[in-house]
């Protein structure tokens, strides 16, 4: 099982990741929104912001989300560390239910980009 500090890595790679995306997924990156990352495993949400290309984790909690984020993610830590390390496809943890993205439908529609 990923720990706290393993997840919190796999979220700063992804936003290093997010920083140098190009074409459409610069597009994505460059959103503005309120982002909330639980780890159901850990119990553990990461709340923060997407912004300037990256994602800045404000606070990490104990327990879900207690704000409704604009963005909202939902997964275990290993599936976290595994989706930044290529070694998970997106479309297919979301599909199968191993990852939850909760978004407005535009902001889906630009997601999709970038993971």
């Amino acid at each position: 099982m990923a720990t706290i500090e393993e997840c919190r890595a796999a979220l700063e790679k992804l936003s290093d990741n997010m920083q140098h995306a190009e074409g459409d997924a610069r597009t994505a990156a460059a959103l503005d929104r309120s982002v909330s990352c639980h780890i159901t495993d850990l119990d553990v949400t990461f709340a923060g912001r997407m912004t300037g290309g990256r994602i800045q984790v404000h606070e990490t909690l104990q327990g879900p989300p207690r704000e409704k984020a604009q963005i909202r993610l939902s997964m275990t830590g290993d599936d976290l560390v595994a989706l930044v390390a290529g070694e998970l496809h997106f479309a297919k943890a979301w599909g199968s239910g191993r990852v939850k993205l909760h978004a407005g439908v535009r902001d889906l529609l630009l997601l999709r980009k970038l993971l």
